[in-house]
């Protein structure tokens, strides 16, 4: 089997979401419980640059923080071994995040995140978004972890 055809079959399997609004296309490397990197492919077909901007496109950056988000699902669920119905994971918040380029039609979008710290089940990621090799956006990323009795 193709190892990119693989690859988004196990994104598919671990993430909710579907086109529009899934925004990772390929898993690049996986440190269980500390590291993820992922590839966001932009391409002019995509809904939004349609009208984000009229003549000059531009990838938003709220999309760009949720692609942040996705890679910290995925991550969390490759290090916790797939999904346990007594804990639940929800994205609950942003800090320090910055954008420093815009991105286009055509870049692609290099994300890596990183766990930081679990305080209190409030569990921090930095995240960090290149194009290039060029740092467009970085971000804290938080998820609270809620145990769930039946």
């Amino acid at each position: 089997m193709n190892s990119n055809i693989s690859n988004i079959k196990k994104i598919l399997k671990t993430l909710p979401h579907r086109y529009p609004f899934l925004l990772i296309d390929r898993i690049l490397d996986f440190k269980i419980s500390n590291y993820l990197k992922v590839l966001k492919n932009c391409t002019i077909n995509e809904p939004f640059f349609q009208g984000h901007f009229f003549k000059n496109p531009i990838f938003p950056g709220v999309l760009i923080i949720e692609a942040m988000a996705q890679a910290v699902a995925i991550l969390i669920h490759k290090s916790t071994g797939g999904l346990n119905i007594n804990k639940l994971y929800y994205f609950v918040g942003i800090e320090h995040a910055r954008f420093k380029k815009n991105v286009i039609p055509g870049d692609q979008i290099f994300i890596e995140v990183f766990y930081l710290e679990n305080k209190k089940n409030l569990i921090k990621f930095k995240a960090i978004a290149e194009v290039q090799n060029i740092k467009i956006c970085y971000a804290t990323i938080l998820f609270y972890k809620k145990s769930v009795i039946n």
